[in-house]
């Protein structure tokens, strides 16, 4: 099977991709590099306007013209590359809208993949319409949105997420829905939302490669080191305002027994390597499932704090506290949490060690390509 994979968040289609190939099947990865981040991807993408000067220019056309330059590249170099990303039996998009810009730029790219390939399906592991839909509605007790109800941040802070609201972006929801075989998602903050839509197929957990994650047994011979990598563009988004809460209040009582160490919006491979030294991980706080990078940080060893919500807990069948600790959207909570763990180092170690066997037995990323290939041959079979 020939298989495109459109879009990138961290390296979430790199491993479906590399299980595929393990699998014997043909698999590209096609994408911007994820920001900051610099994943890695087979053929890329550039948005040659996100330097501040030629941001402004990019602006300024927009606004005047009505005229989007970044579109305008974007879409060529997709137009140019026809014939490296036609003849797919299967293109798989990472988002709704992936890019940017206006989606009615969106929609037609959608349309080329679609036309150039046989079959479409969607990848529901970020933003779109319906978890927002469901954030929005506060169906979640907590969700991304908690803090924009709470009215932290600035107003463009959450014009990203708001935009999946917006009537230009649910045309092009309803226009996806309509031509894709089927949505699949890969944690439980996307898959509550989808329970019901029609052409929802399931959840497959976050595909990870743990042959490239080294486990390290946590040694605690002097202090409990606590990470905490900030992305600043995501800061209230991700709760890590409250993360820093807890940890003012963990240095005060415990400046002689933990050292914490804070990063900000390094590249992903940095960010991979900045925390082998760590115990503890903080992840990010409004979430109900382990999103990418707390299951890569728990395939080598460590402690995180990240969603890990009952309902995470009843559908892997887990006890709480045995795997990751969930964070709520409480900085006393968090820290009380980080208190336990430091004064019981024991648990730590058990922790450890039971995580990096929870993401070896869910996440393995050839069983997860094995189920992406099982979901998408049914509904070819069941739609045909």
């Amino acid at each position: 099977m020939k298989v495109l994979l459109f879009g990138e968040y961290n390296r979430a289609q790199w491993n479906i991709k590399k299980g595929l190939e393990k699998l014997g099947h043909e698999a590209i990865v096609v994408s911007m590099r994820d920001g900051f981040k610099k994943v890695d991807v087979d053929v890329e993408i550039k948005d040659p306007y996100t330097s501040y000067p030629l941001k402004k220019l990019r602006n300024l056309l927009i606004k005047v013209l009505g005229f989007d330059i970044s579109a305008h590249s974007i879409k060529k170099q997709i137009k140019s590359k026809k014939k490296q990303l036609s003849g797919f039996d299967i293109v798989q998009l990472i988002n709704e809208a992936p890019f940017d810009f206006k989606r009615h730029h969106q929609k037609e790219i959608f349309d080329w993949l679609k036309d150039w390939n046989k079959e479409v399906f969607l990848l529901s592991c970020g933003l779109d319409y319906p978890s927002v839909k469901f954030a929005y509605d506060k169906q979640f007790r907590y969700s991304i949105l908690t803090p924009y109800f709470e009215n932290k941040g600035t107003k463009k802070d959450f014009s990203p997420a708001l935009s999946y609201l917006t009537e230009e972006h649910i045309n092009l929801h309803k226009h996806i829905f309509k031509y894709i075989k089927g949505v699949i998602s890969n944690d439980l903050d996307y898959h509550l939302p989808l329970i019901g839509y029609k052409k929802y197929l399931g959840m497959i957990p976050h595909a990870i490669n743990t042959s490239k994650l080294k486990y390290s047994k946590p040694k605690i011979n002097g202090k409990i080191v606590i990470f905490h990598g900030i992305n600043t563009y995501n800061y209230y988004k991700k709760g890590n305002d409250i993360f820093d809460k807890a940890l003012d209040l963990i240095r005060g009582k415990f400046r002689d027994q933990a050292e914490i160490i804070v990063t900000r919006n390094l590249p992903y491979k940095e960010y991979i390597k900045s925390f082998d030294r760590a115990h503890i991980l903080l992840d990010q706080v409004y979430a109900y499932d382990q999103g990418f990078n707390a299951l890569e940080a728990m395939a080598k060893g460590k402690v995180v704090l990240t969603g890990a919500e009952k309902e995470w807990e009843e559908y892997f069948d887990l006890e709480k506290d045995t795997i990751a600790i969930n964070a709520l959207p409480n900085a006393q909570s968090i820290a009380s949490k980080l208190e336990w763990l430091i004064n019981n180092p024991n648990e730590i170690e058990k922790i450890s060690e039971n995580a990096r066997k929870f993401v070896e037995k869910h996440h393995n990323y050839i069983d997860c390509a094995k189920q992406y290939l099982e979901i998408w041959s049914n509904a070819i079979k069941h739609q045909s």
